[in-house]
């Protein structure tokens, strides 16, 4: 149910992207409250241009269908700007992110939806 969608500037190595999606899936699900097995994420990369200028840059979509709030979307937030910080060099200042609450009925999954 959760999905996290990263498009960044920044060419990933195989190993540093499977390191990466794997601490992704794991911020999500702890920090929603779902578990792993129905959390998503995708890498792609993506020409940006962010303040007017070209760089390492990165937008995250997210999506669940309940579990995000204010509260834990600066959560997400901050740890999702800290690992592309740590793991790829993105500076904090060079990540938009996006949060938004699904319907369960406009989620479909295995043959059908959620809802």
């Amino acid at each position: 149910m959760p999905l996290l969608k990263l498009e960044t500037t920044v060419l990933l190595s195989e190993d540093t992207q499977k390191q990466l999606l794997t601490s992704l899936s794991r911020a999500v699900a702890a920090t929603i409250g779902k578990p792993e097995q129905y959390v998503m994420v995708t890498i792609s990369q993506a020409a940006v241009i962010m303040s007017g200028k070209q760089g390492d840059a990165a937008f995250v979509d997210i999506r669940s269908i309940g579990g995000l709030s204010h509260e834990v979307n600066r959560k997400l937030s901050q740890q999702v700007c800290k690992l592309l910080t740590d793991s790829i060099g993105v500076p904090l200042d060079r990540v938009y992110l996006n949060f938004t609450n699904m319907e369960a009925g406009n989620w479909g999954w295995n043959g059908s939806t959620f809802g």
